[in-house]
């Protein structure tokens, strides 16, 4: 009987945990170098040709740039399917639920205009050799809360479990350093849209550090300094953020309020703590689609299909402010949507954890690992909020990179875009690791 009940009690615990996971041997790995891109993704492409097979000769026109980035990839090309609110049922295999439900939502002005799938995922080549390495010895821990042993490339480029696709996303590819002006810009219910904060940031990868390997990574990958230019009353502020894998010290922050002329640490700035840099219009676990530790949520990989998503939107990201914005949502005039394989990631809430979102679905690009889409649902089980994310193509990286995002509540009816880009040369050089601290926030106020 003692046997029984401590071997359902076993049961019960694996049931109620994520486990860990081990990487995948030498010969699957070997995919990697033939049916596979170096990335992950399926090499070939579809039956009906609709979306090709990768190459790895991405050629984008650089004609026409803001800073880093070309604004018109594939210039010329027109829209092969255009999908409204009278002809979505056709499409709806291949379009989310919050997707459709936008459709449905502002009939008169959303839309998906499909163009042309182009395959621009490449990386260096250090990335690559790294995202191969990884495959054999990246593994997670505490319960697939953290990882260890993986470096510079993709973790876990063949997924078997869902919190490595989030770990994939999480540990995407990035520059060394960048720096950027944004705006967080909240769109009301009645179609208004206000400035929430114009911030200067600086954010650098240690993940992607050149000179690294996993025994010398410290295990932070991101590193956050920003301040506030905008609007006045915020003018001032400051917030630095250090994200890392360790699951009992994922994220340290830090805040500089003007008024109180000092630093404080913020330990509420993560997960379902309403966003303060965007006058609480999404959470902070919603900027950038997920960003944070991923310790709330229970994580099931559901599988992969083709989906209509937001993709080389270089013409939205680029473009002037009253340019990318519709009374409700982003200017399909200048939005990009293609055909792509997608992983589809699960989320629901873990046993003992809380989180105002109790169940998440998340869509992630099987080429770049960048989240696409990202669809909420409240206690009831109906759907709540939805995200897109706006995938880009730097080839001065070369990645496809995504920024910014825009977080729907459908409820209400409102909407914020989360770090809009307002400046484009978005390379910079390292800074010392230092920089990125309170001490340092609070030596540059006191000058």
């Amino acid at each position: 009987m003692k046997q029984t009940i401590l071997c359902a009690a076993v049961v019960g615990l694996l049931a109620g945990s994520t486990g860990a996971f081990a990487a995948v041997s030498a010969d699957e790995a070997a995919k990697l170098k033939s049916a596979l891109t170096p990335l992950g993704g399926e090499k070939a492409g579809n039956k009906d040709g609709s979306i090709p097979a990768w190459d790895g000769n991405v050629k984008v026109s650089a004609a026409a740039k803001a800073g880093d980035i070309p604004t018109q990839p594939f210039p010329g090309e027109k829209p092969v399917v255009q999908i409204t609110a009278k002809n979505m049922a056709q499409y709806a295999d291949k379009l989310s639920e919050g997707t459709q439900a936008l459709l449905k939502k502002y009939p008169d002005s959303f839309r998906v205009d499909v163009y042309p799938t182009h395959r621009t995922a490449v990386a260096p080549q250090y990335v690559y050799e790294n995202t191969f390495k990884n495959a054999t010895r990246c593994k997670t821990k505490a319960g697939g809360y953290s990882v260890e042993n993986c470096y510079g490339g993709i973790p876990f480029p063949i997924p078997k479990e869902g919190v490595e696709a989030i770990w994939n996303y999480l540990l995407r590819i990035e520059a060394e350093a960048t720096q950027v002006s944004f705006k967080n810009i909240v769109g009301t219910s009645d179609g208004g849209r206000t400035l929430a904060t114009q911030n200067e940031q600086v954010n650098q990868y240690p993940f992607y550090y050149k000179d690294g390997s996993p025994e010398k990574w410290s295990g932070e990958y991101f590193l956050q300094r920003f301040s506030t230019v905008a609007p006045p009353f915020k003018a001032g502020e400051s917030l630095v953020i250090r994200d890392g894998v360790d699951a009992a010290t994922p994220r340290q922050t830090w805040q500089y309020l003007v008024g109180q002329r000092r630093v404080r640490r913020a330990p509420t700035v993560a997960y379902d703590t309403p966003d303060f840099v965007a006058s609480g219009a999404n959470y902070f676990d919603e900027v950038m689609g997920i960003m944070g530790h991923p310790d709330r949520y229970q994580w099931k990989l559901v599988g992969k299909k083709e989906m209509y998503v937001p993709y080389n939107a270089n013409a939205l990201v680029t473009a002037k402010e009253d340019d990318a914005f519709a009374k409700h949502h982003m200017n399909p005039d200048k939005l990009r949507w293609e055909l792509h394989r997608i992983w589809e990631v699960e989320a629901t809430v873990a046993p003992g954890k809380r989180h105002a979102v109790p169940k998440r679905r998340y869509y992630l690009d099987e080429d770049t690992w960048t989240l696409v889409l990202m669809d909420g649902y409240d206690n009831e089980g109906k759907l709540w909020r939805t995200t897109q994310g706006f995938p880009y193509v730097v080839p001065a990286i070369p990645a496809v990179v995504v920024k910014p995002v825009t977080v729907f509540d459908l409820q209400k009816g409102t909407m914020s875009t989360v770090q809009f880009l307002d400046s484009f040369k978005v390379l910079a050089q390292r800074k010392s690791e230092n920089y990125f601290t309170g001490d340092a926030v609070a030596a540059d106020a006191s000058r």
